[in-house]
């Protein structure tokens, strides 16, 4: 449905950070910037349109419940406090099935291994994938934490302080989108600098992204009417993609 982001008449809902994937089960794979506005903003517009009845989110199954526990927190008086888009998307699809579809999961552990083992890694590669797998780990368990004590009392735990940006959510959308796009650019300029191939942060990052595509595809398998993915705008482009591909 390639006019699709033209019909919100929104400047922070385009082509850049959209993606559908049609079929039996429809897919609409949404890019975001991790607490930027116009992130928040094109899900919370988008969603409360779409209102599907599955909403997969790029975070760990673990972490769930605490971003269920910020979108219920201060609810109608603007966005959520915490958890950003991802909080934002859980209040704007009350009646939808939440699912984490980020590692750390023992699919992620399973495929890490065969693949570091395959390819007969480095050690010194192999220690920082496990330091890096052990840090994810840690902080999906801390959110796990979090929730439960956001639950048993009256306080709302935050894992994290909310990022920063040079735009608010008071700002117009065109200012809002404007900043977006050039933080995108700034961010993969960057990364476009920097040889990552054969490192640790590649092989968590390729096994992350073929995960979230097999999970992604399990749901659709399910048979819902209308699935959605809220995901990182770096991984939008490859799992488009792979997912239209298996289709």
């Amino acid at each position: 449905m390639p006019d699709f982001p033209a019909s919100f008449d929104d400047p922070r809902v385009t082509d850049q950070f959209v993606r559908q994937v049609t079929g039996p089960t429809d897919l609409t794979l949404l890019g975001v910037v991790h607490d930027h506005p116009a992130s928040v903003a094109r899900v919370d517009r988008v969603l409360r349109h779409l209102q599907p009845a599955t909403l997969a989110l790029e975070l760990p199954p673990a972490a769930v419940p605490l971003y269920r526990a910020y979108a219920r927190d201060g609810a109608g008086e603007g966005p959520p406090r915490f958890g950003g888009e991802m909080s934002a998307a859980i209040r704007a699809t009350p009646e939808a099935d939440v699912v984490g579809i980020d590692a750390p999961n023992w699919s992620f552990v399973r495929r890490l291994a065969t693949r570091l083992i395959a390819d007969r890694v480095s050690a010194t590669t192999a220690r920082r994938v496990v330091s890096s797998l052990s840090g994810a780990t840690r902080e999906a368990l801390t959110c796990r934490v979090a929730a439960t004590v956001t639950h048993a009392t009256s306080m709302t735990v935050a894992c994290d302080d909310p990022i920063e940006y040079e735009c608010s959510h008071d700002d117009p959308p065109t200012v809002q989108a404007a900043h977006e796009r050039e933080h995108v650019a700034r961010v993969q300029t960057l990364l476009a600098s920097v040889d990552t191939d054969g490192s640790a942060l590649s092989y968590r990052d390729e096994t992350r992204e073929r995960c979230m595509i097999d999970r992604l595809e399990e749901i659709r398998a399910d048979g819902d009417d209308q699935v959605v993915a809220v995901v990182g705008v770096d991984h939008l482009e490859t799992l488009a993609d792979a997912l239209a591909a298996e289709r």
